[in-house]
């Protein structure tokens, strides 16, 4: 069954080492057969949510901004992929902006329940990756559908393309084509 498949790619660097793992999963995923598609936030104007919650009452935000069209497309996707560099042991501020800006899909519905998360981080180890999918589960647990259904981490990676002979990329892309 061929699925919409939507890519976040949250790095503000252009070709950073996690875009390069989500274009690698876009390919297998792709291959295939799957719609793939890849937002890259660095090319958005997405401003900090208000905390006003008049989203819940709308389904839809007050701040007029990309978003809207972004909640759009995650809205219609069956399958997320959030690509994120990690700072600081943690996704990196865009991913956590565009998640908060994600509540007017908290009460609407929505096609997405399979989520992955892909990130790269220029330390190694079990205790880096873990923190950020801690974090992506927080909000994974407000959309009762959707579920965790792979990680891929690039540790030890900090320079440009330095991902490239990775093992992570060759995980990134077998997960694609397994979505």
């Amino acid at each position: 069954m061929q699925k919409k498949v939507l890519i976040l790619s949250s790095s503000p660097r252009i070709g950073s080492n996690s875009e390069l793992l989500a274009d690698r999963f876009a390919q297998g995923a792709s291959e295939s057969g799957h719609l793939v598609e890849k937002i890259t936030l660095r090319d958005q104007q997405i401003h900090f949510c208000k905390g006003c919650l008049a989203c819940v009452k709308s389904n839809r935000c007050v701040i007029e901004d990309d978003m809207a069209w972004i909640l759009g497309k995650m809205k219609q996707a069956d399958v997320l992929v959030f690509a994120t560099p990690v700072y600081y042991y943690e996704m990196c501020g865009q991913m956590k902006t565009l998640l908060d800006r994600s509540n007017p899909l908290y009460t609407d519905t929505y096609a997405f329940s399979d989520i992955y998360l892909i990130m790269t981080a220029a330390e190694d180890g079990d205790h880096v990756w873990k923190r950020v999918v801690n974090g992506l589960e927080g909000w994974i647990e407000c959309y009762e559908k959707a579920h965790l259904s792979g990680v891929v981490f690039g540790g030890g990676v900090n320079g440009p393309k330095e991902i490239i002979s990775h093992s992570a990329m060759q995980k990134a892309y077998e997960m694609g084509k397994a979505v």
